[in-house]
C-alpha cells in the first residue's frame, strides 16, 4: 500500500514542482496583470516549488525500500556500481548549482525589480542552476540502481527544461529588454559559447 502512496507522491511532486516553478519565473509578466504583488507571489511560488522538489528527491530515495514490484528493475547486479557512477555525475552538478545560487544571490528565491543582471558563472552560461540539475536527476536513478527512476527522471528533465527556459527567458526579456537579448546572443543557455569567453578575456585585458 505505502509503495503506491510513495509512487503517487513522486509523480505529483514532479508535476507540481514544474508548474509552480514555471510560474515563479514570470514576475514581470504577471505584474502586468496583478501589479506589484506579483513579485511576492512569485517568491512564495518558488518556495513552495522547492518544497515539492525536495519531496521529489525524498520519494525517490524511499523507492529503495518501497518500490512497486512490477517496476523494480535493477540497472546493475552490484548496486555500488550505480552509486559510484551516479555520484560522479551528481557531485559536479551540485557544484555548478551551488555556483549559480551563489552568484544569483537572493534572486534564487526572491525575485526583485531591483535585481540587475548577474555576473560570475552567468558570464558563461545563462542557466547554470538548470545546467547542474539536468544530469543530477537521471544520475539519482543511477545512484539508486533503478531503471524506473532513471527513465522517469530523464523524461521529467527532457520535458521540464525547455518549458522552464521558455517562460523564464520570456520574462527576463520583459525585465531587462535589449540588454538581455544581447546577452542571449553571446552567452549559451546551458553551455558556454566562444563569444562569452572572448568577452570575459576582453574585460580582463581592459582591467
Amino acid at each position: 500500500m505505502f509503495e503506491w502512496i510513495n509512487f503517487s507522491l513522486l509523480i505529483i511532486s514532479c508535476i507540481l514542482f514544474s508548474v509552480l516553478y514555471a510560474f515563479s519565473t514570470m514576475p514581470a509578466t504577471l505584474s502586468k496583470k496583478i501589479g506589484e504583488k506579483a513579485w511576492k507571489a512569485c517568491k512564495n511560488l518558488r518556495i513552495i516549488a522547492s518544497i515539492f522538489e525536495t519531496l521529489t528527491l525524498l520519494t525517490s530515495l524511499l523507492w529503495i525500500w518501497y518500490p512497486i514490484s512490477q517496476l523494480d528493475w535493477e540497472i546493475f547486479h552490484r548496486w555500488w556500481i550505480g552509486l559510484i557512477l551516479g555520484s560522479l555525475i551528481i557531485i559536479p552538478g551540485a557544484i555548478v548549482v551551488y555556483k549559480g545560487v551563489k552568484d544569483a544571490g537572493k534572486e534564487t528565491l526572491t525575485p526583485s525589480q531591483d535585481t540587475e543582471m548577474y555576473g560570475g558563472i552567468y558570464n558563461y552560461i545563462r542557466h547554470p542552476q538548470t545546467t547542474g540539475e539536468m544530469p543530477m536527476f537521471p544520475a539519482l536513478g543511477l545512484a539508486l540502481n533503478s531503471w524506473f527512476l532513471f527513465i522517469l527522471l530523464s523524461v521529467f528533465i527532457i520535458i521540464y527544461v525547455p518549458i522552464i527556459q521558455y517562460f523564464e527567458e520570456k520574462d527576463l526579456v520583459e525585465r531587462f529588454g535589449d540588454s538581455y537579448k544581447q546577452y542571449q546572443k553571446i552567452t549559451g543557455a546551458f553551455f558556454p559559447k566562444w563569444k562569452s569567453w572572448k568577452l570575459v578575456f576582453k574585460k580582463k585585458e581592459e582591467n
